[in-house]
């Protein structure tokens, strides 16, 4: 008997997604999104100065920081302080290096634009909604810098969006959400570009082992599931950025 979805999706369906624009008043760039029961906050910060290695260099950086509320789960845990757990050093890093390679450093001058992820509420795709929302805050913020006259062009040069994706009794599912992460023998986590170019590809046998042909199906849904994000932040964004 094939895999019944909790919530009653098609196996290649999303689940709801949205992004509440400006949601605090001080960061360049604010986004909540929510996909599912998932909430990630998104801010943006920019700071007029780049780490020591890239002075003088004439070009920018872009760093994350993700961190997930005690409340965030049905289970408190502990807040994270100097030392990071190595899951949390993995995911934000992860950001990070997804949402580079949606900008041109050298277009952005010596400025470093840190992106902060804060989990609200957990219910699996924590990063891959990071990402996804982390963009549109990332592109608000660019906008305000070009309004503001701080940049003469915008530096994003790429779209980013980013899924989750997995086998469960064999068959592939789109955006796994707890139940289905939990009972899952293989799961991906899929950053693509607007090209549908990848930039990340992060997956594991949970239980077992998977074939070529059952990785080329999951990569077809993370290319659905990317290319029905892409839309949703461009609806989202209006006018866009390149």
């Amino acid at each position: 008997m094939s895999w019944q979805r909790p919530d009653g999706r098609e196996p290649y369906q999303l689940r709801p997604i949205r992004f509440e624009r400006n949601f605090t008043r001080f960061a360049s760039g604010s986004v909540l999104t929510h996909c599912g029961d998932t909430q990630v906050l998104c801010t943006v910060s920019v700071q007029e100065c780049v780490p020591k290695f890239l002075e003088g260099k004439g070009q920018g950086w872009l760093t994350a920081e993700y961190r997930m509320l005690p409340s965030a789960t049905p289970q408190r845990q502990e807040r994270e302080f100097m030392k990071l757990s190595g899951r949390t050093q993995e995911i934000q890093r992860l950001i990070g290096r997804s949402l580079r390679a949606a900008l041109d450093l050298n277009a952005l001058g010596e400025r470093t634009i840190v992106v902060d992820a804060d989990v609200l509420q957990a219910d699996a795709g924590t990063r891959t909604t990071a990402i996804t929302g982390g963009f549109v805050a990332l592109a608000d913020a660019i906008a305000k810098l070009l309004n503001e006259g701080k940049l003469e062009r915008s530096p994003i040069i790429h779209q980013v969006a980013a899924i989750s994706v997995g086998l469960l009794e064999g068959e592939p599912f789109l955006d796994l959400n707890y139940p289905e992460d939990v009972a899952a023998d293989v799961d991906f986590n899929v950053v693509m570009n607007e090209k549908l170019s990848m930039i990340e590809l992060q997956g594991t046998a949970e239980h077992g082992f998977f074939s070529r042909p059952q990785l080329n199906k999951l990569l077809d849904f993370a290319e659905k599931g990317i290319r029905d994000l892409l839309e949703m932040q461009r609806e989202t964004l209006g006018t866009f950025l390149f």
